[in-house]
């Protein structure tokens, strides 16, 4: 079932603010399938941008301050398209991001995210909260693999992530990502390690998008549809 309707006009602009300002994600070089995950881009002497922002979002810190954060321009475009993707997948009644709680690391390439707010009926709700282990965590987690090649979940709930090209590189992350949304967004309990790529291909196939999902694309639209079923904005029933 799906509870979107007909897009946000606020939507489609988040997502052409997001393709105008960043890279066109789905344009990207293809990430290699095997080994370990891919090695962020090298930045030798890339000047560090300040911003308060990502995207609508104010940015504020883990004790609640607004943050002026110095980052690397490209990490921020991509957070800001990943944001505005995130957004336009949500529920209709929630607003556009209004604050991202999160911290930047010192080289300006990595971010730790505590949550993400939105607002309804003028007060802020949590769409993403790190200690809220439910499907809008994995949902959110989707929404990071579909971006990024470095989305590590740590054992407070925060999720590290790190800068470079999106694309299915078989990091051990991603893997345990497959696993769980297999089982917990999917209902298929079945789903190991081993055999995760089938088990995402019967999702992709229940969502009329049958694909390899060990492949860029098919990384792509499994991240994407289980960040919509997470996020309850399509069942695929």
């Amino acid at each position: 079932m799906n509870h979107n309707g007909h897009p946000l006009d606020r939507r489609r602009l988040l997502a052409g603010a997001a393709a105008a300002s960043a890279v066109t994600l789905t344009g990207l070089a293809v990430a290699p399938t095997t080994g370990a995950a891919a090695a962020a881009p090298t930045r030798t002497g890339a000047p560090l941008v300040t911003h308060d922002r990502v995207g609508a979002a104010a940015l504020r810190a883990p004790d609640g301050a607004a943050a002026a954060v110095r980052v690397q321009a490209d990490f921020h475009a991509r957070l800001t398209a990943w944001l505005a993707f995130w957004s336009a997948n949500s529920p209709r009644t929630w607003s556009a991001p209004a604050h991202l709680v999160a911290r930047i690391e010192p080289a300006g390439d990595a971010l730790v995210l505590h949550a993400i707010r939105y607002r309804r009926d003028d007060e802020l709700h949590a769409g993403f909260a790190a200690a809220r282990r439910d499907a809008t965590h994995l949902a959110t987690l989707a929404s990071l693999h579909h971006h990024f090649p470095s989305v590590r979940p740590r054992p407070d709930g925060t999720i590290r992530i790190g800068d470079g090209p999106a694309g299915f590189t078989g990091a051990p992350e991603q893997v345990a990502f497959a696993v769980a949304a297999c089982r917990e967004l999917w209902a298929d309990p079945a789903a190991t390690a081993g055999r995760w790529a089938a088990h995402a291909g019967r999702a992709l196939a229940r969502a009329g998008q049958p694909a390899d999902a060990a492949s860029h694309a098919g990384w792509a639209a499994f991240t994407r549809i289980s960040l919509r079923r997470g996020l309850g904005t399509e069942s695929y029933e």
